[in-house]
């Protein structure tokens, strides 16, 4: 019997064929394609929830309207916009940042616009207003290839996310009456000031340090909360009860720090542009100081005008002035009394002495005859007859005479 010799196959690898399925990346929908899904009943929900304002003009979009593309006079408006934080009428601060970078109101996303929004609260509630040369300085705005924008910070670690999925179908219209720039633009970005360093945002800001700062943009979702919105006047009415116990934030137009020094280095042009702007800050606010102190001057001359008039019309009011009046009154009739009609008593003593004299004068005239040098005619025929006393001015008359006789008899002697 023989081995039989088994002869070993050898076995072939198959190895397992993987059905190769090419993988359809699904793109983005655009927003010049998507059908919007707001409804008429939707704006109920919106005023009662974000407190539109009664006077709100809104839009439901028609099947054929598109997002980038709003009706002339209106601007589009997402449903995450109000989310996050958006109120109408929209804030100076917005319209200027929109206005500066070209771009729309439904360019901005979630993120962009939650940052936007949470950076003008926090400034109010600190008292200054946010400006675009504040948050290029805080972050950057850039556009991704359809044209939305978001927010970017190198050195700022800020949370936001948006929970929402279906946000892009969720926009309508608003009548445009803020001049806001209605169809989507290409954006421009602000320029990074160098004036305007860490240390400054602290300074408008009035935090202690650079971990107060890093804290509270960590948490900056919290500031586009309806309480925080209705304490700095962007709201019309807080969500909750107890907002309304919260007071406005004065609303301070910001002052830049006047600083030559820039954190990031720069062009040696940017420097000396940047300082002459300072220069020109300071010399305004130095003709502004001038001017307020001349102002004030003005107001304590015409105060101190004021209060000696009003004084004086008081004293004219009481009892005392009253008899001071009565005094002068009587000063007044004396001096009168003392000056004119003494005098006047005079002058018609004077006058009857006079025209008693030229009776006499005329009566020996008649009597005698003689002629008396210096006595016209008009005066001798004068009639005597009436005048009282005749007898005794003759007599007087007669003496006289006779005692001018005696002294020429003397003096031929």
């Amino acid at each position: 019997m023989g081995d039989l010799a088994s002869s070993k196959i050898p076995s072939e690898d198959r190895p397992a064929q993987r059905s190769e399925v090419p993988k359809r990346t699904q793109k983005a929908p655009k927003a010049d394609d998507v059908i919007s899904t707001v409804t008429e009943d939707s704006f109920i929900s919106f005023r009662k929830k974000f407190h539109f304002p009664n006077d709100l003009v809104m839009k439901v979009p028609a099947r054929t309207d598109r997002a980038c593309f709003p009706p002339p006079g209106y601007v589009t408006v997402y449903e995450f916009s109000l989310r996050a934080g958006l109120r109408f009428s929209p804030s100076s601060e917005l319209i200027d940042i929109l206005t500066l970078c070209g771009v729309c109101l439904s360019q901005f996303s979630y993120r962009a616009m939650s940052i936007v929004m949470g950076l003008i609260v926090l400034f109010r509630d600190r008292g200054v207003v946010l400006s675009s040369e504040c948050l290029s300085r805080m972050g950057r705005l850039f556009s991704d290839a359809q044209g939305r924008i978001s927010f970017r910070s190198k050195w700022l670690d800020i949370r936001t996310r948006d929970p929402s999925k279906g946000w892009i179908s969720n926009f309508f219209y608003v009548q445009n009456d803020w001049g806001l720039q209605e169809k989507w633009g290409k954006l421009k970005e602000l320029p990074v000031p160098l004036h305007i360093g860490a240390e400054d945002l602290l300074t408008i800001l009035k935090l202690p340090d650079l971990d107060a700062l890093l804290y509270e943009v960590h948490y900056l979702s919290r500031y586009v909360d309806e309480e925080y919105l209705f304490k700095v006047g962007l709201s019309t009415q807080a969500g909750r009860s107890h907002a309304q116990m919260l007071k406005k934030s004065a609303r301070v137009p910001e002052v830049v720090p006047q600083k030559t020094h820039s954190k990031r280095p720069g062009s040696e042009e940017e420097l000396v542009e940047a300082q002459a702007t300072i220069k020109q800050q300071e010399k305004a606010q130095q003709v502004l100081e001038a001017e307020n102190e001349r102002l004030h001057s003005v107001l304590s001359e015409k105060e101190a005008q004021q209060l000696p008039s009003a004084v004086i019309e008081e004293f004219k009011k009481s009892y005392a002035f009253k008899i001071i009046i009565e005094d002068h009154i009587q000063e007044a009739r004396n001096h009168i009394y003392d000056v004119e009609v003494k005098a006047f008593e005079a002058e018609c003593a004077e006058d009857g002495f006079i025209r008693g004299f030229m009776k006499g004068v005329r009566t020996v005239h008649r009597k005698t005859g003689a002629e008396i040098e210096g006595l016209t005619p008009s005066q001798a025929s004068g009639d005597a007859s009436s005048d009282s006393g005749g007898e005794e001015l003759e007599s007087e008359l007669q003496r006289a005479f006779a005692l001018e006789e005696d002294e020429d008899d003397v003096e031929i002697l």
